[in-house]
């Protein structure tokens, strides 16, 4: 039996030895060698990818279709400008060729005319940051070829000296190769700041405005309202830039291995002993590495991570994204991260969002490669599988999980015309059903109205949101059931209620924040006067946490006033409520709402809206 506890400090102090010579590269030699634009004009012909995770067979094909290589995969596009909005990597197994694909096509475009323009996207920043999850053994198997048995033997030193005990070698050996599979450390040299694929990769840019569309990897989050586009590439950029150099100052003297994972590399600095005299440079990495490991471009609101765009509902994001867009000098703007829920191109917020992950690596997302084509201010989508050119598709209306394919009017015609499978009554006033219909089945609950004719307030507060475009509220159909007139609601599954949540702390990885949610939900109670909102019918769907508003049985009363649990709230009524809330006239009213509110409840909901307007508009 071998003891060990300092060992692996004379590695390091060995490796400090290395460094003494070394000085740092500061962060404005990378900047200014990148020499980068982030903005082009009169741009006759732009297709724009994203989301290939390794896929290089679909990404070829899907820019053939799209005339953007030719038979022999080499330029062909003339003067289109290529946009690819981050994550060529990860997950597949053929993310090395498609960089040396997209690194070969640059210069082809440049001297055509064209441009190709690549833009970090998280995965991209994960590989170079040392967050290896999603890395596949054929990534590492791409680079084997590249790493000698000496880079793997010094590796293998400083992990062994590292342990305290070591009482079998052969099976230490075993498991090192087992978490470092044959290539990962010759993959990890080229993800560093001077390594191929970590120098190209750190010139590249994390939004381009092209003409008059911006183009990000997961969204124009609102810290690019409060910092612009120089922000974004500027200082954000750097910021990573400056880790990943420092990065490989650890790597050099053994104090940070390739093996320890980002969210680990502050802790395991902050464990380092003190007392020791290490060279000023080192010094310096070890402070800045602690220091950044949490920088804005890690945060879920990064641009890089934001999924609001995405996820949040129109009434919300319409005033995040109005801001961001403005600070950047575009009226729309393009983006992946986010697979969509068809796996077609969509169009969301009036067109001021087109979503392009459309899960390119099938296997694994179970879609296909297509590419968006922008000429003029004709936009188009092609598919890998075909250069016919098709539309691009409206966002669809989605609350709750439910089954592949069903889309909103089909969850209406199975409400409605679904054959009753069962139908049970529980203690909360409403029974549980499930129907059949063509060949699908669904859960719902089936919600008595009163007896009141001309009084729904159910089906009232699924039409009125719809109107506002809050998509909080489960599809709701009117249906009478041996007799019992009712409201027949969408129950989606898995749903979490607020209580749960709130007991388990849970609810912050959702892709709209909850506050934001939770002040659509005020505004939205406040103008049908509900009295009754409770936990118990404030619902998530934990898959991304989207609220989920039920219970409004109560709601639509005549009064003109607020509910009391909103009588002390500052309600956010902010420009998309009052367009809204505009749009929502008396003609409207009697329009939409005539036949499942009375006079007196319709008069009552207009006098509400026009209060609501008062203050939104209120300095």
């Amino acid at each position: 039996m071998k003891k060990k506890s300092t060992a692996w400090w004379r590695g390091w102090t060995i490796g400090c030895n290395l460094l003494l010579a070394m000085t740092l590269v500061p962060v404005n030699a990378f900047a200014a060698d990148e020499a980068q634009q982030w903005r082009w004009s009169g741009v006759a012909r732009v297709v724009a990818i994203s989301d290939v995770h390794g896929a290089y067979d679909a990404m070829v094909r899907t820019l053939k279709n799209a005339g953007i290589l030719d038979e022999s995969l080499q330029w062909s596009a003339g003067e289109t400008h290529l946009v690819i909005t981050g994550d060529l990597l990860d997950r597949g197994p053929d993310s090395r060729s498609v960089m040396d694909l997209i690194m070969g096509i640059e210069p082809e475009a440049e001297t055509a005319g064209g441009a190709v323009h690549l833009l970090l996207g998280n995965h991209e920043v994960m590989n170079l940051v040392g967050d290896l999850r999603y890395v596949s053994i054929e990534e590492y198997a791409a680079f084997s070829a590249d790493e000698s048995a000496d880079e793997r033997e010094r590796w293998f030193r400083i992990y062994r000296d590292r342990q305290l005990i070591v009482t079998n070698e052969a099976a230490l050996r075993a498991k090192f190769d087992t978490n470092r599979p044959p290539g990962f450390f010759a993959h990890r040299r080229a993800f560093r700041s001077d390594g191929k694929y970590g120098k190209w990769l750190l010139s590249k840019p994390l939004i381009a405005v092209i003409n008059d569309t911006a183009f990000v990897h997961g969204g124009l989050a609102p810290v690019v309202a409060e910092i612009g586009l120089a922000g974004v590439n500027g200082k954000m950029k750097d910021e990573l830039v400056t880790y990943v150099h420092q990065l490989g100052v650890l790597y050099d003297a053994g104090v940070l291995t390739p093996a320890e994972n980002f969210y680990k590399h502050a802790a395991v600095l902050a464990a380092l002993p003190a007392g020791i005299d290490r060279p000023a440079d080192l010094r310096a990495a070890i402070d800045t590495v602690s220091d950044l490991s949490d920088a804005a471009i890690h945060d879920s609101d990064s641009p890089l991570w934001y999924r609001g765009n995405v996820g949040c509902g129109p009434l919300i994001e319409i005033d995040r994204i109005g801001p961001a867009l403005a600070a950047i000098g575009a009226s729309r703007v393009v983006i992946g991260h986010t697979p969509t829920q068809t796996r077609r191109v969509l169009s969301r917020l009036n067109g001021r969002v087109i979503e392009i992950d459309t899960g390119m690596l099938g296997p694994f997302y179970s879609g296909s490669g297509n590419a968006l084509v922008i000429e003029g201010d004709a936009i188009a989508v092609i598919n890998e599988h075909s250069p016919e050119v098709l539309d691009v598709a409206d966002h669809p209306r989605r609350v709750g999980i439910r089954g592949q394919g069903i889309s909103a009017d089909d969850l209406h015609d199975i409400l409605a015309n679904g054959s009753i499978v069962s139908m049970q009554e529980n203690a909360a006033g409403y029974a549980d059903v499930k129907l059949s219909h063509d060949g699908r089945t669904l859960d719902a609950i089936f919600l008595a109205l009163p007896r009141s004719r001309g009084f729904a307030p159910e089906l009232a507060a699924y039409r009125l949101d719809r109107f506002l475009g809050l998509g909080m509220i489960p599809v709701t159909v009117g249906r009478t059931i041996d007799g019992k007139r009712g409201a027949m609601q969408f129950k989606p599954s898995s749903l979490v209620t607020e209580g749960e949540r709130s007991a388990g702390r849970r609810g912050n990885s959702g892709w709209c924040p909850l506050r934001e949610q939770w002040d659509a939900m005020y505004v939205f109670d406040a103008l049908i006067y509900n009295p009754a909102r409770s936990q118990q019918h404030m619902l998530y769907s934990p898959d991304y946490w989207q609220l989920i508003l039920t219970g409004h049985s109560t709601s639509f009363d005549t009064s003109g006033s607020r509910p009391k649990y909103l009588k002390d709230v500052a309600l956010d009524i902010g420009s998309g409520w009052q367009e809204k809330l505009t749009a929502l006239n008396d003609a409207v009213l009697d329009e939409t709402f005539g036949d499942v509110l009375n006079r007196r409840r319709l008069k009552a909901l207009g006098r509400r809206r026009d209060r609501l307007l008062e203050d939104g508009q209120k300095p």
